[in-house]
């Protein structure tokens, strides 16, 4: 399956594409590309979402927010699933959150949805959760984290966890309680895969050396700390030193190397190197290779602070790996410095200011024995330590301090108060607080309480708006919270609203064909209209003087791909007419197949079907790689079986290039199948959903599905009204934002009674080409 990544670089200044690999050696260096051109400085959004890649979850949200609001300057790292391209120059983060809504509200007001669908490029499906406005927001609580002689560490019955809570820290969620062996806790090849790490036999490991370590691991198998410093170079970035520790901490490697090709940044400040160190190195990038394959022992367990990046600067393959960034594990995909953690677990100073940059050898040996602490120790007197309140305290322990620094002396009162202010529940805000801004707050729900931030509450959407315009240019990161009225979101009206949107969506996926001869071939007729997609189900239809056919499709575009090419055409032996059904909920079909086509998250992608069973995806990528800036391949699988369907979407980088390629695959014959192809219509996030709608049935009795949809008739009116005027207080905000301003709408999903409902997010840099319709 293709991941949902770009798979376009950005420029960097030696001229050259600069790929995923590189982008990433940079970030771990800690530098940043010298001298961009203004023609290079706009800031933009790159993220292929397509099929399963394209369901997000709350951590990986996270992970975007925190990135584009910190930027490298605070450590942040970029998202595993898309890129923001010259992060620095961001004008500011507005997140608009429709409170209480889902993708299923935005696709049932598809149409009164104008702005949204034709403003926001990227789209994705938001996995449901119970406490995102608390992971969000925040909220009130009464800690008070101490901070004492040793490291970061404390004993006060105050800083102690409650046994209670300890089955809410993510570290107990991931790995239990209980102690466990070191295999335990090395990740798995999915993990791996997740976090960035060299694959044997992934593109993107292409040419990498395997350190030969296939041996079976046990709890007895060795640790060996690693850690690489890096310099930027005209190729990317380059190791320039490398160090391994092994399990008593005893150094053996510690290595300067030269980089292949001309240094453009030593990094000194973070590598520690200099140009005259480096200039009587003979060592290269090869010689390490061949050095660590000798060095470790064919079970060896590597163990890394973010060890992703030191293995991609290596261009190394290890099998088995512990990696200290996720074993201590938080919130919100949120990782702790390694700084932070020697401190805080260790007791150890390290990466002090006094020294020239990093030292690898003293990063590798903490990564090691923060690695065996855990491991000794258990997950259980981990989480005692409560590192989310410690870290939390020391960072409002800095900004306390540089304010004392500030003030005027004499202030006796403030002096004699020894009792740390009330702090807020850790939350996706927290990690905001290092840049000392307060984001704002905006909404009608009690957003904040802690003083962290700047909150108003409104009554209404339309005075959220007003304070909105006035104080967004104000804040670097606002969320801007609308609500529907309650009368609006009311469970059982949410379940009619459900209801409706999979009637309809059954409509359009079942087309009626016909007339046929009396004795005609069911079986020549299923395989005509199979070339068109995948079908769910046929039935023939005997109420008619003349048999007819119902087919009900699994994919829009298959339905409509047989309405527009069978329609008027010889299916066994009669010339048909191919038609929907002809009901008032279809009335508006054609306008919104239309607007569908035109949907901005629909541009460069193309559907085609009449794919051989027996095809695999690799069979695809080889018979489309000649299609010119093909970006993504998505192969459409049954959530049952796991098979691939008959169908595949292809998303390519340029719009006119998915024109061409239009008009090539309408032509080609695969294997013997002739191909068929058309524009896509829904939205490449969808396919789990309509699935799950397609092969869903109504649970509720007809008289009780009956009421709850006239209850919804009645008020879907005045629904549909509030609804375009939210979209159009959204697209007022939106034209008020300055260029390079990531916005993004999320309607966080629905959970009751009568069922959760996914969410939705759109998101899209704000600039000249795309402006509010």
């Amino acid at each position: 399956m293709a991941k949902g990544l770009c798979l376009n670089g950005c420029k960097r200044p030696g001229g050259a594409a600069e790929g995923p690999r590189a982008a990433r050696k940079r970030r771990k260096a800690g530098g940043g590309g010298p001298g961009l051109g203004p023609e290079e400085k706009s800031c933009h959004l790159s993220a292929a979402l397509l099929g399963e890649d394209s369901e997000i979850s709350q951590d990986q949200l996270f992970e975007l927010l925190k990135y584009a609001a910190l930027g490298k300057c605070h450590n942040a790292a970029q998202p595993s699933w898309c890129r923001i391209y010259h992060q620095s120059h961001l004008a500011g983060v507005v997140v608009i959150v429709l409170h209480e809504m889902s993708q299923l509200h935005f696709y049932r007001f598809y149409l009164q949805f104008k702005h949204l669908r034709k403003v926001f490029q990227h789209r994705f499906t938001l996995a449901t959760s119970a406490n995102f406005p608390v992971s969000l927001y925040g909220e009130e609580t009464n800690l008070k984290p101490q901070n004492t002689p040793q490291g970061l560490t404390s004993t006060s019955s105050e800083c102690i966890t409650k046994s209670s809570d300890l089955q809410c820290d993510p570290i107990i969620r991931r790995y239990g309680g209980r102690k466990q062996g070191l295999t335990s806790y090395t990740l798995t090849l999915e993990e791996q895969k997740k976090n960035g790490y060299p694959i044997e036999g992934s593109p993107r490991s292409k040419g990498y050396i395997s350190t030969e370590c296939d041996q079976q691991r046990t709890d007895s198998s060795p640790l060996f700390g690693l850690d690489c410093e890096m310099c930027l170079t005209a190729k990317g970035n380059e190791v320039t030193r490398v160090s391994l520790v092994d399990a008593q901490g005893q150094c053996l490697l510690n290595e300067l190397v030269k980089p292949e090709s001309r240094v453009l940044n030593y990094c000194t400040r973070f590598s520690g190197v200099t140009k005259k160190m480096l200039l009587p190195v003979k060592t290269r990038l090869s010689d390490i290779q061949t050095r660590l394959k000798k060095m470790l022992p064919h079970d060896a367990v590597l163990v890394g602070h973010s060890l992703n990046f030191d293995l991609q600067a290596l261009e190394m393959i290890h099998p088995s790996v512990i990696d200290t960034s996720l074993l201590f594990a938080r919130n919100e995909g949120r990782k702790f410095k390694l700084k932070f953690l020697a401190k805080a677990v260790l007791g150890k100073e390290i990466q002090c200011e006094q020294k020239l940059g990093h030292d690898p050898t003293e990063d590798a040996r903490a990564a090691l024995e923060l690695a065996q602490f855990f491991i000794e120790q258990g997950p259980t007197k981990v989480a005692e330590l409560n590192l989310e309140m410690l870290l939390t305290a020391e960072k409002l322990a800095e900004v306390s301090q540089n304010k004392a620094a500030l003030q005027p002396k004499g202030c006796g009162f403030q002096e004699q108060l020894n009792e740390p202010p009330p702090l807020s529940k850790p939350c996706f805000l927290d990690c905001l607080q290092v840049t000392g801004q307060k984001p704002l707050l905006l909404g009608r729900q009690g957003l904040d309480s802690s003083g962290l931030c700047q909150s108003n509450l409104s009554t209404s959407n339309k005075q959220i708006l007003q304070r909105a315009l006035e104080d967004v240019p104000l804040s670097k990161f606002s969320i801007i919270q609308f609500s529907l009225g309650p009368e609006d979101l009311a469970s059982h009206l949410h379940a009619g609203l459900y209801e409706k949107v999979r009637s309809k969506l059954t409509d359009m996926l079942t087309i009626y064909a016909g007339p046929f001869e009396e004795n005609f071939c069911v079986k020549s007729v299923k395989k005509e209209f199979g070339r068109c997609g995948p079908i769910q189900s046929l039935t023939v239809v005997t109420e008619t003087f003349q048999p007819y056919v119902c087919i009900q499709y699994e994919v829009l575009e298959a339905a409509q791909l047989a309405v527009e090419s069978l329609n008027g055409a010889e299916v066994a032996g009669s010339c048909i007419k191919v038609q929907r059904p002809v009901t008032a909920a279809m009335l508006d079909c054609n306008v919104l197949i239309k607007e569908l086509e035109l949907d901005v998250e629909n541009e460069g992608v193309i559907y085609v079907a009449g794919l051989k069973n027996s095809l695999t995806e690799t069979d695809l990528q080889e018979e489309f790689s000649q299609l010119k800036d093909l970006e993504t391949l998505f192969l459409p699988k049954d959530l049952q079986s796991g098979k691939h369907r008959n169908c595949c979407f292809l998303k390519f980088q340029k719009s006119q290039s998915a024109v061409d390629a239009l008009e090539a695959i309408n032509r080609w014959t695969m294997k013997g199948s002739e191909l068929r192809s058309r524009n896509a219509l829904a939205p490449g996030h969808l396919w789990r959903w309509i699935w799950q709608m397609n092969h869903s049935n109504g649970k509720q009795g007809k008289h009780i599905l009956y009421e709850k949809m006239e209850q919804l008739s009645d008020s879907e009116q005045d629904l549909r009204k509030k609804v375009k005027k939210l979209d159009h207080h959204i697209k007022k905000l939106y034209r008020s934002l300055q260029n390079n301003t990531l916005c993004i709408v999320l309607f966080p999903g629905v959970n009751s009674t009568h069922g959760s409902q996914s969410g939705l997010g759109l998101m899209g840099i704000k600039d000249e080409g795309r402006s509010a319709c």
